[in-house]
């Protein structure tokens, strides 16, 4: 299988809701929500894109020959690039009938696996969202990273302790923005905005990272770091919970500066090639979340198609560092782009 077979496949079983654009920028699918667009006029979306294209690579060519190092250290373990599966959930909700919950999280899991890189798993409204998950992260021997939407405490509490009898994994994540998030507030499903004291509360629940994802300001970033939490994930949901939302990437200058060299950001929102997860990187990210694509994959080839688009990723970002100079993830650094 190709990557083209793959999205080829995608276009076929993903449709009306995800028409597999040439270019996933969210104008096609603006305010198609269920579905995958963005919230509104989906501009938080789309605003992802015009952002990337304004950010430009420095090349250099004059240099000894050399393989880059795409190699990224994360919760304690390396992995082979510095991107992975976003969590996603609500496949025929959002996607298609194709694939169950249980299946695409055993897509993305074993893809993701295969390939190197780290998958996130997702949560969603339905109450088999979370547990379909759980075997998939047993399999990879708890090489995930678990997301649950941000319930009530009680029901949060009682998803960590399912967690752990499924063996735990080596970390787990809270989508914050998705507190008022629309296909939520449809099904009436009870999550909360979360304060300081609860996050700490959270972070002290279960032995494993904790990394708090929807975070979009240096304040709130300093409030994570209050709260104990190994690091955030600068996000604005894809677009859908806010309609007027700057690129999360477009912060990680001025949210790096305020929590310092050592808190751990992780970014997403419209990160489409390799060339945009060098420019995450130079912008002070420690790693990126790749979303809709890895779901296109999923769709397409299954662990397969995981596995392949995981790699034309990682060839893009190791031409680009060849083509800049950079030896390893460390070299990627600000004076390597220009704005």
């Amino acid at each position: 299988m190709t990557y083209d077979e793959v999205l080829e496949n995608a276009r076929k079983v993903m449709a009306p809701k995800c028409r597999v654009c040439k270019v996933c920028n969210g104008v096609a699918c603006r305010g198609e929500i269920p579905g995958v667009g963005g919230r509104g006029a989906g501009r938080s979306f789309t605003v992802c894109r015009e952002f990337f294209d304004q950010v430009k690579i420095e090349m250099d060519t004059i240099h000894e020959e050399f393989v880059p190092d795409l190699s990224c250290e994360m919760f304690g373990q390396k992995f082979s690039v510095p991107f992975f599966a976003a969590p996603i959930g609500g496949m025929s909700f959002n996607y298609s009938d194709y694939l169950t919950e249980t299946e695409y999280s055993e897509a993305i899991v074993q893809g993701c696996r295969e390939a190197g890189t780290l998958p996130w798993t997702g949560d969603g409204p339905k109450e088999d969202y979370f547990p379909s998950t759980l075997d998939s992260i047993k399999a990879a021997k708890g090489i995930a990273v678990s997301t649950m939407k941000p319930w009530t405490r009680e029901k949060v509490m009682k998803q960590i302790d399912m967690l752990k009898a499924a063996g735990g994994c080596i970390a787990w994540s809270m989508d914050v923005d998705s507190s008022a998030h629309q296909n939520l507030k449809l099904m009436g499903k009870p999550v909360e905005t979360k304060t300081v004291d609860q996050l700490r509360e959270f972070a002290d629940a279960i032995d494993i990272p904790f990394v708090v994802k929807g975070i979009m300001t240096a304040k709130s970033a300093l409030k994570c770091k209050e709260a104990g939490v190994y690091g955030i994930v600068v996000s604005s949901h894809g677009g859908r919970v806010m309609e007027d939302n700057p690129c999360p990437a477009s912060l990680v200058e001025e949210i790096r500066a305020a929590v310092g060299p050592d808190f751990k950001i992780i970014v997403d929102g419209g990160i489409r090639t390799g060339g945009d997860v060098f420019k995450c990187l130079a912008l002070g990210a420690d790693a990126v979340l790749i979303g809709r694509p890895y779901a296109i994959a999923a769709h397409g080839g299954r662990a397969e198609g995981v596995k392949l688009y995981t790699q034309k990723i990682a060839e893009e970002l190791k031409e680009i560092m060849i083509m800049t100079d950079c030896r390893n993830l460390k070299e990627i650094t600000r004076d390597k782009i220009r704005l």
